[in-house]
């Protein structure tokens, strides 16, 4: 790779450990960090952790910020750390970068964990005026804290995590920013999901108002061959901050150490 590649290439963290690798994905303002408390619980796994092009530190890299650019840069940041055994887990905006990534069978790919992930068909409640104003819920200091205490969340996270959440949705290239509730929030890729070949577990929020129970049960599961189905109770759309253990758990029943 030269260096002009490595210069595009978005930022990520890889700790050696056992496999299958777990390719983790974070969701719209979030970043690698988002999946701290869950790396944590995971000692001895091979861990892969993403800052997706235009937030945190890849906000310097140039568009566009398609979710279809974010799932080639992953593809990208997995062959360059030598990652050939792996179970991608994406969250929310994540989810349905994973779900694209999947639907191209890449070699090594094991399987799918989607995390109060973006359905693979659009809600009927994802409207031109839903997303005009979805694009603006990080425009300011004050936004990000309504949007985060009200909408994101059904816990009351330490100030710490506050704190890391304000930062994160505030740490990205305005077009970045804007590209997921405009254009890749609305896009339908039941076609791409139903190309997916590998086992596939979907965890749902209980408390999820951004993605609920009924909507990744009614817009995601179907186009997925046989997928698992799970719901952690009272947990918000901010599963990997809210409840790590509980997921963690869930993750490591679904793709074990081999």
């Amino acid at each position: 790779m030269n260096s002009t590649q490595q210069q595009l290439m978005p930022a990520y963290d890889h700790r050696p450990g056992a496999g299958p690798t777990l390719v983790f994905l974070h969701y719209w303002g979030g970043s690698a960090r988002t999946w701290d408390l869950v790396v944590d619980h995971l000692a001895g796994r091979d861990l892969l952790t993403v800052d997706f092009r235009g937030w945190s530190r890849s906000s310097g890299l140039p568009g566009p910020y398609t979710l279809r650019q974010l799932s080639d840069d992953t593809l990208a940041v997995i062959a360059d750390a030598a990652v050939t055994d792996y179970v991608l887990v994406g969250h929310s905006m994540g989810g349905k970068v994973a779900q694209l990534i999947a639907a191209t069978r890449p070699a090594g790919h094991r399987g799918i964990i989607l995390v109060g992930s973006g359905p693979a068909k659009p809600a009927a409640e994802i409207t031109p005026e839903y997303r005009e104003g979805l694009s603006h819920a990080y425009d300011s200091d004050d936004s990000v804290a309504g949007a985060r205490d009200t909408i994101l969340t059904a816990t009351d996270l330490p100030e710490s995590l506050k704190s890391q959440i304000a930062t994160d949705s505030r740490s990205s290239a305005d077009a970045a920013r804007t590209e997921w509730p405009l254009r890749g929030i609305a896009e339908d890729v039941t076609e791409h999901a139903r190309m997916i070949s590998v086992p596939a577990l979907v965890v749902a929020g209980g408390n999820d108002r951004v993605e609920p129970v009924g909507v990744l049960r009614e817009n995601l599961v179907p186009y997925l061959s046989g997928a698992g189905f799970t719901v952690i109770p009272n947990t918000g759309h901010l599963i990997p901050l809210e409840a790590p253990a509980d997921l963690v758990e869930a993750i490591t029943a679904f793709a074990p150490v081999h």
